[in-house]
């Protein structure tokens, strides 16, 4: 659960998942929720915080400091049959905390509570929460009862499923870059929907004007096949068996207005970009939009939703900000997710 990018060796490992099923897992009587919070320490509003702070009955606090430790969290929140899980932290623990307890909740989680602490919080955007969200406001949300549902992105090797992580944003090739800007801009003091301002403008000046060796208009080995087996038709710019951009969630909107996904109506949906072609390029406020026209397909931009993605990739990928190494991966959409929202 640590702040910084890194190259995981291999993607996580999750034990055998239960039987499918959306209905969520029946509950206790109580007379006021159990409440489980883990709490990402070293989160960005979480620094400096002792995780010693009376909380009130019916909350049980964990502040594990590696992810190893979380599985043993998760396990003890499910043998107390907790009604809800809040994650305090950015979307990186969002991820890791979902990932490790695929295998103990399959498709049945609690309700889940999104306390947005760190320096990207995506999803607690979309899900309408405020940055300064806390413990007490989640409680007083709880008693109200609205909840949104999310599905979370599952990518998982083809050849082992058991080998997968779950999250809600995933990019590869330029979007590498995108991530490396991002971190350099949070050391600059830029957070959440600055830093997609300043990375956005900042990386589109570089793959316009770069030459043609500089890494911003580099391919990346990459090829996608639909639900049905067939080949995503690749439009030229860069060899057939490269793309230039993958961008692919389940977020239903996105930080600083953009809309890529405007018309894609299943869970899973995909971006692509062929090849980085200045005629592309200044195409991107429209795709930004999710407005692009069907000239700007021709030139090499894909938009879809499907049931399940089948990604081969020469280089890593990044989800929810830290990187999975290359292989051979199914992206699918998983359980309906149920969160507490204001």
């Amino acid at each position: 659960m640590h702040e910084s990018i890194h190259l995981f060796e291999r993607l996580p490992q999750i034990g055998a998942i239960p039987h499918a099923t959306n209905d969520p897992a029946p509950s206790p009587v109580r007379t006021r929720p159990l409440i489980g919070v883990i709490r990402n320490a070293r989160s960005h509003r979480n620094e400096g915080r002792s995780g010693t702070e009376e909380l009130r009955e019916g909350v049980l606090l964990a502040t594990p400091r590696r992810r190893s430790e979380l599985l043993g969290v998760l396990t003890d929140f499910a043998e107390k049959r907790v009604d809800y899980i809040a994650i305090d932290g950015g979307d990186g623990t969002v991820r890791d905390v979902l990932t490790c307890g695929a295998g103990l909740f399959g498709d049945s989680w609690p309700m889940l509570i999104v306390l947005p602490g760190g320096k990207t919080n995506a999803l607690a955007l979309d899900l309408g929460v405020p940055t300064d969200w806390s413990l007490d406001d989640a409680l007083a949300a709880v008693q109200r009862g609205k909840l949104a549902r999310r599905q979370p992105l599952v990518i998982a090797e083809r050849g082992d499923e058991r080998s997968q992580v779950r999250g809600f944003v995933l990019g590869g090739g330029a979007f590498n870059q995108v991530i490396n800007l991002g971190q350099r801009s949070h050391q600059l003091g830029a957070f959440n929907q600055a830093v997609v301002a300043v990375t956005t403008v900042w990386s589109v000046l570089q793959a316009m004007f770069g030459r043609s060796g500089n890494k911003w208009r580099q391919g990346t080995p990459m090829r996608l096949h639909m639900a049905d087996g067939s080949e995503l038709a690749h439009r030229g710019g860069l060899p057939e068996d490269e793309r230039y951009l993958l961008f692919a969630s389940t977020l239903q909107s996105f930080p600083a207005g953009l809309d890529p996904f405007r018309d894609v109506k299943t869970a899973l949906q995909v971006a692509i970009m062929d090849n980085p072609r200045r005629g592309l390029l200044l195409r991107l406020p429209s795709i930004f939009r999710g407005t692009a026209s069907e000239e700007t397909k021709r030139r090499g931009y894909h938009v879809f939703g499907d049931e399940a993605v089948d990604l081969d990739i020469g280089d890593s990928f990044i989800l929810d900000g830290e990187a999975f190494p290359a292989g051979q991966y199914r992206l699918s959409a998983g359980p309906k997710l149920r969160f507490v929202v204001p």
